[in-house]
């Protein structure tokens, strides 16, 4: 009978437990869809940077290249953000691979497993908010601004296929038909996406237009 007694609140605990972990990492998930609809606006914002018309350029590139940070600097904030990063998966109690890089002067995380589609969201939405909060990680160690891209799951790679895809078919109708497309309202992201490839073909010419959250891109016949 002291046997049985005993397994059966060592059940008890065991679940009790487990029910407490999954109530806290369901706080966490809440906790980052709640800061995405208040953070990921402050995320385009930080990305609209790469979309500054011609005129500005030069003043940007001159401004950046005034504090323009090492390798070193670089891979220093993708080693921060993911720690940032790797707390957060630990208190889900999610697995996860994650990789620290620099791409292109630019530090990347990255971060492969299963289970983490509820990091990436609606088309990116958390996703968007997770990198924002990552970059205040950075921010708050190194006291500089950083362009962190994080990715999940391999999120952003397939989504710039999908884009260029699209960039590439909008094209194909300007230049047929001769008018102006219209595409669908975008992130910041997903808009840098489409400018780079538009801006590698010949004929074309691509300029955001609106405002968030409807802020689109319209491609158009070259001047």
């Amino acid at each position: 009978m002291t046997d049985t007694t005993n397994a059966s609140a060592g059940d008890v605990t065991e679940r009790s437990e487990s029910a407490d972990r999954y109530e806290r990492a369901g706080d966490a998930v809440d906790q980052v869809d709640d800061a995405a609809d208040d953070l990921v606006d402050d995320a385009d914002d930080a990305d609209d940077a790469d979309e500054v018309d011609e005129a500005d350029e030069k003043d940007v590139s001159d401004r950046r290249a005034a504090a323009e940070p090492t390798e070193s600097d670089l891979f220093r904030e993708s080693e921060i953000a993911a720690d940032y990063i790797e707390g957060l998966l630990d208190i889900l109690d999610y697995d996860g691979d994650i990789d620290e890089l620099v791409q292109n002067g630019r530090p990347m995380v990255e971060v492969v497993g299963g289970r983490l589609q509820s990091l990436v969201g609606s088309r990116g939405t958390t996703l968007e908010a997770l990198q924002e909060l990552s970059r205040l990680a950075v921010y708050r160690q190194t006291g500089s601004p950083s362009r962190l891209l994080l990715d999940v799951g391999g999120f952003r790679a397939g989504r710039r296929k999908e884009l260029a895809a699209l960039a590439r078919n909008a094209a194909e109708k300007v230049r047929q038909y001769g008018e102006s497309v219209r595409l669908e309202p975008m992130s910041a992201f997903e808009r840098k996406c489409v400018h780079d490839v538009i801006n590698a073909l010949t004929g074309v010419e691509s300029e955001s237009e609106g405002v968030e959250p409807g802020r689109r891109i319209v491609v158009r016949p070259s001047a």
